[in-house]
């Protein structure tokens, strides 16, 4: 998926070079491959018959959806934080940045009793020091919608999420955050994000295309 993704975006850089030198080119591209910042990842689970919330930062897999092994079935909730500032030594988007395409890159590891899990991606913030009982449903800055399916375990699930960065360019956030959560529709779905920053052909990461 990773090489199919580097051989698109090598294409837009051919196209946006070719005739160099006109006064008519149009502005160089630029593409910028960021991993997400482990230990300020997290996922939080809420079981609804206790009432409590437990915060795991920066496990190896984050989890999202219902837990239906569990007899108290808790819900999980993912994050991913990506520094858009070069701060965690991988590229960096400038603020002045014309965003052109966002591709967010995950390898799932797991999913669990359903056939379809329809699934929210929220583009939030939260504290880069440590997720919050609050952030488990923080009302979202956008949001787009999603399905994993059982054929996506073992593999990497590439998604378009233009929007969610355009609007996080807007408002000038140093990263971009986002959410996973099971639909509100939806009672049954479980799905694990491999979140391993040391081995980063599987690593989450974030894909940007942009101009200046």
């Amino acid at each position: 998926m990773r090489k199919i993704l580097y051989f698109g975006i090598l294409a837009i850089l051919v196209s946006a070079l070719a005739g160099c030198g006109s006064e008519n080119d149009p502005p160089p591209v630029f593409v910028a491959h960021i991993l997400s910042d482990q230990p300020a990842d997290g996922d939080i689970a809420f079981d609804p018959f206790l009432g409590t919330f437990t915060i795991t930062s920066g496990p190896d897999t984050l989890f999202f959806g219902i837990d239906d092994l569990d007899p108290n079935f808790p819900e999980f909730r993912a994050f991913l934080d990506f520094p858009l500032d070069g701060s965690t030594g991988f590229d960096a988007v400038p603020a002045s940045a014309a965003i052109l395409s966002a591709t967010l890159e995950v390898f799932i590891s797991e999913v669990s009793f359903a056939p379809i899990v329809p699934t929210l991606l929220d583009l939030v913030v939260f504290p880069i020091t440590g997720l919050r009982v609050e952030d488990f449903d923080s009302p979202p800055l956008l949001s787009q919608s999603l399905d994993f399916f059982p054929t996506d375990q073992g593999r990497f699930v590439a998604i378009d999420v233009t929007p969610l960065m355009r609007e996080a360019q807007r408002l000038l956030l140093t990263d971009f955050q986002v959410r996973f959560l099971l639909d509100l529709a939806a009672n049954v779905g479980f799905v694990g994000i491999e979140n391993l920053p040391a081995v980063s052909a599987t690593a989450p990461q974030l894909t940007v295309v942009y101009t200046l």
